[in-house]
């Protein structure tokens, strides 16, 4: 009898399995198109996994691990001119400013900010970071910002390598983005955006988002964030700091990215590698799906697009990127 119980609770498993639907697909179906089909102006072998990109006026650089390093490309040539051997992983972005590049580094449960010089790849100065995260850096407003421990704002002054303001911001924030002479910084724990003035760290207020906002750019007279709970893009006015629209994608999960160019704001993440909403109507225009993605920058006219997975990078027409599917 158990034999045949155990025979019969299989049997109806089984079947019960075979006849479930299979689990959708991540984004927009109505917009997708596959990725295969998107041209690339040029692409580049980086390492085992490539992350993180940064723009400067003559360069773009690439994060790689295994090994871990830092490419720098000529937009203007299309070769890979340079690569700068880290002393570990490059884990939490990339930003360029005041000659320098400046890459957080984990190693060993620990976390800092390196220096670099952009015309010789030497190292001027380590700066302690604090526990490591999947966060960000950026360059604006005479400083350099990144988190500490999830709650605190760093504005490193680029003459002395030391912080000029330490701004105490709501748990969980990682990823600061500066417009003009405001710092806007995303916090996973409570689903807002902090406003900061770069110039005093006076903390401005914060805003509600999507819920665990992660990534986010500014463009178009606007901070938008990449809510990695539910999938969605928020977009928030920069001078009222009020939410002008929720803009559904469709691609929840950890990692991705966004940046804004020709127009557009471009998001990515894996499964759906590369997708276009137009900031006139708040609306997606297509969406490219397939292996590919988790970071991108926008510059040099084109979309620079990171393959973690196959560990190479992208150049990508923008007027390539953004038709949608044929009628």
């Amino acid at each position: 009898m158990r034999r045949r119980a155990t025979l019969l609770l299989l049997g109806a498993l089984l079947l019960g399995t075979a006849a479930s639907p299979p689990p959708p697909k991540p984004g927009l179906p109505a917009l997708q198109r596959p990725m295969a089909d998107l041209p690339r102006v040029a692409t580049w072998p980086i390492g085992r996994f490539a992350d993180w990109v940064a723009i400067t006026p003559d360069a773009v650089w690439v994060a790689g691990k295994e090994p871990e390093s830092v490419h720098r490309i000529d937009p203007a040539t299309n070769a890979d001119t340079a690569t700068i051997a880290l002393p570990g992983d490059a884990c939490a972005g990339l930003a360029a400013g005041f000659g320098s590049l400046w890459v957080p580094l984990c190693k060993d449960g620990a976390s800092s900010v390196l220096r670099i010089d952009q015309a010789s790849g030497a190292l001027l100065a380590t700066v302690p970071m604090g526990p490591p995260a999947e966060g960000g850096i950026a360059v604006g407003s005479a400083a350099v910002w990144f988190t500490s421990g999830g709650d605190t704002l760093i504005g490193l002054d680029p003459k002395t390598n030391a912080p000029r303001h330490k701004v105490t911001i709501a748990s969980g924030s990682q990823v600061p983005v500066v417009d003009r002479d405001t710092v806007w910084v995303t916090s996973l724990d409570h689903d807002i955006v902090t406003a900061v003035d770069a110039r005093t760290g006076h903390v401005l207020g914060t805003v509600p988002t999507g819920p665990r906002p992660r990534f986010l750019t500014a463009g178009a007279g606007a901070i938008w964030t990449l809510n990695q709970g539910d999938g969605t893009v928020t977009r928030i006015d920069a001078l009222t700091r009020k939410v002008v629209a929720t803009i559904p994608l469709g691609v929840p999960g950890n990692g991705g990215d966004i940046a804004y160019g020709d127009g557009l704001v471009w998001v990515t993440s894996l499964g759906v590698p590369l997708t276009a909403v137009d900031v006139r109507t708040n609306k997606p225009l297509v969406q490219w799906t397939g292996p590919g993605g988790d970071s991108l920058r926008f510059g040099h006219g084109a979309i620079w697009l990171t393959d973690l997975r196959r560990g190479g990078v992208d150049r990508i027409d923008p007027a390539a990127a953004r038709v949608g599917p044929k009628e």
